[in-house]
């Protein structure tokens, strides 16, 4: 569960509350995440966008949803699939190197891998599988010391057939 939204949103419900908000406020409330600053300012001018701009509804577009502060392709997929159920494949790190270590992608950008993830998976499970992903790089795939002798992927993993089994 994500302990940071939960709280300022339970706070502050809506997107006007949250613009009721100093930058000063808004940080103590995600101080816990890196960046914080940069994030207070980029959450405060998404949201008076939102509000401004979208009649303070979320875009069902990827277009739209970029063009707010702060919104790039991977937190846009991540918008889509879990605001608006639709089936996107969000790459962040631990999706870029877990696809590439499995050899479900071989791309040298998040992009790249974004789209041979969409080539080696049916549009059905792309959102699940950005997930599933995730959860396994964060418990096993890990990125300094991947838990090899504990992950059931080993006899389809490239990155183990290569480093370990070898």
């Amino acid at each position: 569960m994500n302990h940071v939204t939960a709280r300022l949103f339970r706070d502050h419900p809506g997107p006007e509350d949250v613009l009721r908000l100093s930058q000063e406020e808004l940080e103590s409330y995600i101080r816990s995440c890196g960046l914080f600053r940069n994030k207070a300012r980029n959450i405060l001018a998404a949201t008076r966008a939102l509000v401004e701009e979208h009649e303070g509804c979320v875009p069902r577009d990827r277009e739209a949803l970029m063009a707010l502060s702060g919104v790039g392709r991977k937190t846009a997929n991540v918008v889509l699939a879990n605001v608006h159920a639709m089936q996107t494949i969000a790459v962040d790190t631990h999706v870029f190197r877990v696809s590439r270590r499995l050899g479900l992608a071989h791309g040298a950008t998040p992009r790249r891998v974004e789209e041979e993830l969409m080539e080696a998976i049916p549009e059905g499970e792309w959102a699940a599988t950005h997930h599933r992903l995730i959860a396994h790089g964060r418990a096993i795939c890990k990125a300094r010391t991947p838990l090899c002798g504990q992950c059931p992927l080993t006899r389809w993993c490239d990155w183990y057939a290569a480093n370990v089994a070898s």
